[in-house]
C-alpha cells in the first residue's frame, strides 16, 4: 500500500506540518514564521521538523539550525511543563539574580538548558526581560516574579510543585 504524499513531505503523517505547509508558500522567506508556528505547536524545534522545512523551503539544514540557535525563542530540546528564565542582565546580577539561579539549580538539581526528568521544570537564563525596575526578576512560564528573593523563588516552587 503506497503512503499518501503531502506537499511537505511528511507522507500525511503529521496533520500539523501539512497544514503549515499548506498555509504557507514554499520560500525561504517563510521560515522564521513556520518555525515560531512549530516552537508554539511542540514547545520546540524537532529535528525531523527541521528537514521537513528544509525540503520543504528548499534551505539547507545548516542554515535552519543556525537560525534555530540564534533566536533565544527557539529551543532544541523540550523545556518542561513550567520554564523558569532568570535574569542575569547587569541589574539583576547586581541586585543578586546569581543566587536566585544557584538557588534555583540546586533545588532542581539540573542545569540551565536542562528540564527535570519528569518534564516538570525547566531553567533557562536570560539577559534582560524588560523590568529592570524590579530587579532582580525571574519568569515562570513567561510570568515575572520582581524584586525576587531566594525566598521568593522557594515559595513560588513550593506552590508550582503543589499544583502537580
Amino acid at each position: 500500500m503506497e503512503e499518501k504524499k503531502c506537499q511537505c513531505g511528511c507522507n500525511g503523517k503529521d496533520e500539523f506540518l501539512e497544514r503549515i505547509c499548506k498555509e504557507y508558500k514554499p520560500i525561504k522567506d517563510n521560515l522564521i514564521q513556520m518555525l515560531n508556528e512549530v516552537q508554539e505547536h511542540y514547545g520546540y524545534i524537532p529535528m525531523n521538523v527541521q528537514k521537513v522545512l528544509s525540503e520543504f523551503l528548499n534551505v539547507p539544514m545548516a542554515e535552519i539550525y543556525g537560525v534555530v540557535t540564534f533566536y533565544s525563542r527557539f529551543t532544541l530540546k523540550p523545556k518542561g511543563k513550567n520554564n523558569i528564565a532568570v535574569c542575569l542582565g547587569t541589574a539583576c546580577y547586581v541586585k543578586g539574580s546569581q543566587k536566585i539561579m544557584d538557588r534555583l539549580k540546586e533545588r532542581l538539581k539540573i542545569e540551565s538548558g536542562e528540564t527535570t526528568k519528569d518534564g516538570k521544570f525547566s531553567i533557562e537564563e536570560t539577559r534582560c526581560v524588560g523590568a529592570c525596575g524590579l530587579a532582580p526578576v525571574f519568569t515562570v512560564n513567561g510570568e515575572v516574579y520582581g524584586k525576587a528573593t531566594v525566598q521568593k523563588l522557594d515559595q513560588v516552587l513550593d506552590e508550582l510543585e503543589k499544583q502537580e
